[in-house]
């Protein structure tokens, strides 16, 4: 009897251990949320056009030939332009179209980091 709940100890016991959230299942994008997503330093040239050239403009719908939804984000312009409407869009609002379109909602990280900029009036920094 005694080895029994021994190995069934053992087997419990060896069933234990410490995952990481983040690590084991990460935003669509890589990004994290928490403490691994800064949104201190946001700033368009730095953080939201990079975001906005991968899944904006490098897929051809909001650049100066596709102009998807009449925007073009392709400059600081476009995408202070576009700015009241990304919020809805990149969350799947209700009464917006899903962005991007035709692939995966972005990463917490990079929505967070969006928002703040434009919660911030879309600077041009």
């Amino acid at each position: 009897m005694k080895r029994i709940i021994t190995v069934i100890c053992l087997v419990a016991l060896a069933g234990c251990y410490n995952d990481k959230a983040d690590q084991l299942y990460p935003t669509s994008t890589g990004g994290t949320t928490g403490a691994g997503c800064d949104t201190t330093n946001v700033t368009y040239a730095g953080t939201i056009q990079p975001i906005l050239n991968q899944y904006c403009t490098n897929a051809g719908c909001h650049d100066a030939t596709g102009q998807g939804g009449g925007y073009n984000m392709t400059s600081y312009q476009g995408a202070q332009l576009a700015s009241p409407r990304m919020i809805g869009a990149l969350t799947w609002q209700s009464g917006y179209q899903p962005m991007p379109q035709g692939m995966p909602k972005l990463g917490d990280c990079e929505i967070a980091k969006i928002t703040r900029w434009v919660n911030m009036g879309a600077p041009n920094n």
